[in-house]
């Protein structure tokens, strides 16, 4: 019987791995994914800024 998942793959290009062995997701990624998910990711497109919870349009 095979299994389906509703997990998507990655693309290599979506991730990498840090020195501590988390996920980084990548600026690409974000841009597929099409919006912010406001938790201050380190390669965030949309200028998210954490210690405020705004989006800083001029890091866009």
């Amino acid at each position: 019987m095979e299994e389906f998942s509703n997990k998507k793959q990655l693309d290599p290009e979506d991730f990498y791995y840090s020195e501590d062995g988390y996920i980084v997701f990548t600026e690409k990624h974000h841009l597929k994914r099409g919006y912010c998910c406001k938790s201050g990711c380190k390669h965030c497109p949309y200028g998210y800024n954490k210690k405020t919870g705004n989006i800083d349009l001029q890091k866009k």
